[in-house]
This record gives structure tokens, C-alpha cells and sequence, in this order.
């Protein structure tokens, strides 16, 4: 991935955006190799929530009006938008959940939302023709023509 490419490029709310879900996937790995219920699963976990929460939250500035891989828009919004909702809500009841002491409930709800927000949705930022497959896949002459475009070399 060209890091030059990828800022010059993108929107401050689509790198805020890739920066948090690239920490919360990190983030989810630790968590699920730890013991579970220790102040380490604790402290990490809320970092994780939020991380994974603003993730979330920016995604909801990330919109596009042109081509997005073949994918059909509404006013900006993909169906990869989708998951906002279903991570807001995942999280929400898994910290309900836990509260309350149902720990199950909790385990499924986090194992869902990283499973749904960061790998599914994840996958779908890979599809030929959106950004991030150019960033890691496309021919040099393609990224230098969305640089002309974007007003870069």
C-alpha cells in the first residue's frame, strides 16, 4: 500500500475512518487470545468500543456519487453502509449484556460486530474498482490517474 497515495487521496473522515478499523481489527485479535474477564480484557475492550465506535460514526461521512465498484448508491450511501447501524446497535447490546451479567449474550454480540463491521464489511472495501482494492491491487497507471484527478503529480 502507498501511504503518499492513500492521504493525498482520501478525506480526513475515510483516514480517521481506515485508522480506527484497522485499530479495533487489532484490537478484536488480542482480545479474543486473551482470558477473558481480567482487567487487561476490560481495559482493552473499552479501547477497542471506542475505536470500533468511531469507526462507525466517520463511516457515516464516507460517501460517494461516482462509480463505487459496481455497487449502487442512495444519496452517497452504499449497501456496506449498512453495517453502521448494525455496529451501533451490536455494541450497544453487548455492553447491556454484560452489564447485566449475561456474558453469552455479550460474547456473541462482539464476536458478531467484529465478524459484521470489521471482516464482511471489510471484505466489501476490496471489491475491484473502489479505492482501497487500487490502493493494494491496481496497475501504478490507474493510482496515477485518480492523482491527476485528484489534482496530485
Amino acid at each position: 500500500m502507498n501511504w503518499d497515495v492513500f492521504t493525498r487521496l482520501s478525506p480526513l473522515e475515510i483516514q480517521i475512518h481506515w485508522a480506527t478499523a484497522v485499530l479495533a481489527f487489532f484490537l478484536g485479535l488480542v482480545i479474543f487470545a486473551l482470558p477473558k474477564g481480567t482487567r487487561t480484557h476490560k481495559i482493552i475492550g473499552w479501547v477497542y468500543v471506542a475505536a470500533i465506535l468511531v469507526t462507525a460514526f466517520a463511516a457515516i461521512f464516507v460517501r460517494t456519487f461516482e462509480d463505487d465498484g459496481g455497487m449502487p448508491t442512495l444519496m452517497g450511501y452504499s449497501p456496506i453502509h449498512l453495517f453502521i447501524p448494525l455496529t451501533f446497535f451490536g455494541i450497544g447490546g453487548a455492553l447491556v449484556a454484560i452489564r447485566h451479567g449475561k456474558v453469552k449474550s455479550h460474547k456473541r454480540a462482539m464476536i458478531g460486530t467484529f465478524l459484521g463491521a470489521l471482516i464482511v464489511a471489510g471484505l466489501f472495501t476490496f471489491i475491484p474498482g473502489r479505492h482501497m482494492w487500487a490502493f493494494f491491487f491496481a496497475e501504478p497507471e490507474m493510482v496515477q490517474r485518480w492523482l491527476e484527478t485528484a489534482g496530485g503529480n
